[in-house]
């Protein structure tokens, strides 16, 4: 490799979601690109006219906008570029490096029936043939492959890998329509575009030999390959819809944050020591693709949960109220003015046992519950008579609270216990179900703060009235 300044690139097909092996890929070269100063670039391999709408491009740039892995140039589209596919293929015919194939379907189907009889790739009897039978015959233009020697393919990664160049077929570089085929246009986009290393799944290790040959038919300096290893489910299979969410917006929809995602997808294949939580910053001066492993990761979710509520623990409370609100207005639940200061009073206090988005969702409803309260019938048996007169005389201490916050409301309960003569026993649980309505929610203190003063002995005053 040359000195060039790192440029790496992604490069996803518009196929109806963002896979996460996909999302993986695409934040190792970005990391990388950051880590030697250089740039990331995003092409759209959209060549497939069928699948690739309008609506699947959106689902790509939604997946690299929620993870904030932002490119340094605008996006390149494939398809677009069709006529500088056409114009390279006319470059390697003019040098000899490919031909016209005039193959009929039957023929093809024959060859290729001789072939696997044989043991051997599909080999076009135009291959050694001067003859050129002009455009009124359909024919595909086929590169010619070195039937010699081996190409090696020198893996930042995988290591030194060789093919047999017999083993390699005449790819097809021009379809009878004109279209470009995939191989060709990738080692067209990737020379233009200026990308210095292809990072990307190792299921794309086979391409890399029949691409290089494209490279250097063309003298075109090869860029760097790294052919990362695919993502498993945690039994060690590949990761398929039994193993749950494989979608980057399924990730989102699940309450993960997007840096936690950053965080723990940076683990699966890439390591620095045993650290499991890092920040941008740290993994961008750390990572290097030469440090990723050649075996397979495995998705881990009791790790990615551990990673996810080290974030939420640590996120701005005001970012987390409005994520939590719009996770009730999908719920259909209608919030009301002033719940997202309800929210931000109660998410600090909620979100140490959240590991997810919705399950800090689930930690609030109790504070959003609209007055009068419906008591379940396991509370409304909690206040008996007894009961119910030591809430009205807690009732009146708290109203008179000279502060509310958790460490005044903590000793107010512990006076007036003493000054009851019981423990809390004998009315927190009666006191928890009056605030909460039957939900979860956190310690007495920390209930009556995210309610606040007026909703707090509001609540309680419902309850009392509502006694059978």
């Amino acid at each position: 490799m040359s000195q060039r300044p790192v440029v790496t690139r992604i490069a996803p097909s518009p196929t109806g979601m963002m896979h996460i092996g996909t999302a993986r890929t695409a934040l190792f070269n970005w990391l990388y690109a950051r880590h030697t100063g250089g740039k990331f670039l995003i092409r759209v391999e959209d060549t497939d006219r069928e699948r690739s709408t309008e609506e699947a491009v959106k689902v790509i740039f939604d997946g690299m906008a929620w993870l904030g892995l932002e490119a340094d140039e605008p996006p390149v589209f494939q398809a677009q570029r069709a006529d500088r596919h056409r114009e390279v293929v006319a470059e390697l015919l003019a040098r000899g490096a490919a031909y016209r194939c005039y193959m009929t379907v039957e023929e093809l189907a024959a060859e290729r029936e001789l072939a696997r009889a044989e043991g051997r790739v599909v080999r076009s009897p135009w291959r050694d043939q001067a003859a050129d039978l002009g455009d009124n015959r359909p024919f595909v233009v086929r590169f010619r492959s070195p039937q010699e020697g081996d190409t090696v393919v020198r893996d930042l990664v995988k290591g030194e890998v060789r093919f047999q160049n017999r083993q390699l077929d005449d790819l097809i570089l021009l379809r009878s329509d004109g279209s470009p085929n995939y191989n060709l246009a990738v080692v067209v986009d990737d020379h233009d575009m200026g990308v210095t290393h292809v990072i990307r799944g190792d299921d794309h290790l086979n391409n890399a030999a029949r691409q290089s040959l494209i490279w250097q038919a063309m003298g075109w300096e090869l860029p760097a390959f790294a052919h990362l290893p695919l993502i498993h489910g945690p039994d060690g299979a590949k990761l398929s819809k039994r193993h749950g969410a494989q979608a980057v917006s399924e990730f989102d929809d699940m309450g993960y944050l997007p840096e936690a995602m950053r965080n723990y997808l940076a683990r699966l294949g890439w390591g620095h020591g045993d650290d499991e939580i890092f920040s941008d910053a740290q993994a961008i001066q750390w990572f290097d693709v030469a440090d990723v492993v050649s075996a397979p990761a495995r998705l881990d979710w009791a790790k990615l949960n551990h990673i996810n509520n080290h974030y939420i623990r640590q996120a701005d409370a005001g970012r987390l109220a409005k994520l939590t609100a719009d996770i009730h207005a999908g719920r259909g639940w209608a919030l009301r003015p002033g719940d997202d200061e309800v929210l931000q009073r109660t998410i600090p206090l909620v979100r140490d046992g959240a590991k997810t988005m919705l399950e800090l969702a689930d930690a609030t409803v109790f504070a959003l519950k609209p007055r009068p309260l419906e008591l379940p019938e396991k509370a409304l048996a909690q206040l008996t008579e007894e009961t119910r007169q030591r809430l009205a005389r807690l009732r009146e201490r708290l109203a008179a609270a000279a502060s509310w916050d958790v460490p005044g409301l903590e000793a107010e309960l512990r006076d007036f216990a003493e000054a009851e003569g019981v423990g809390l026993g004998k009315f927190g649980p009666a006191l928890r179900a009056v605030l909460s309505g039957g939900s979860p929610a956190p310690d007495l203190a920390g209930a009556m703060v995210s309610l606040g003063h007026e909703e707090a002995i509001g609540r309680i005053d419902d309850a009392l009235s509502q006694v059978r």
